[in-house]
């Protein structure tokens, strides 16, 4: 499998500065500050990134689950809140809301949680984010 790349540059110091992040070869471009990642200023952040990628991803690996369980979806809309928090007095990743919604024709609610919960463990994103002490999901059928 290929490597993803993505690759941000960042000038000045950490309050006053400012920095771009790019997405592969220019996917995505978006600019970050202390503001942005910190405050409620203009830009994006890591934490979005991340954010993005786990909904992504997570969307993915349930799709692929219910479908070869034989329920391919109509849609799955995931979207993942990554909260940053401070822990031993530093800034951490502490926890991650996915809440999920199915367009599943032909399942039942119970059958769709359990899909939910494998594709939580499966998700490589969900995977490499492990060390994140809390990752809660809520999952419904639309």
């Amino acid at each position: 499998m290929a490597a993803r790349k993505g690759s941000a540059e960042w000038k000045g110091d950490l309050k006053g500065g400012a920095g771009e992040v790019t997405v592969g070869d220019g996917v995505f471009q978006g600019q970050y500050s202390f503001a942005s990642r910190f405050e409620e200023g203009e830009g994006t952040n890591p934490e979005e990134l991340i954010a993005a990628a786990h909904a992504g991803c997570y969307a993915m690996a349930l799709s692929a689950g219910l479908s070869e369980g034989g329920n391919p979806p109509d849609s799955i809309k995931a979207e993942a809140a990554v909260s940053l928090r401070i822990v031993d007095g530093a800034p951490t990743i502490a926890q991650i809301d996915l809440d999920v919604v199915g367009s599943v024709p032909g399942i039942d609610e119970d059958a769709f949680q359990a899909a939910a919960e494998e594709a939580k463990k499966g998700c490589p994103v969900s995977r490499a984010l492990a060390g994140v002490p809390e990752i809660n999901l809520s999952a419904r059928l639309a």
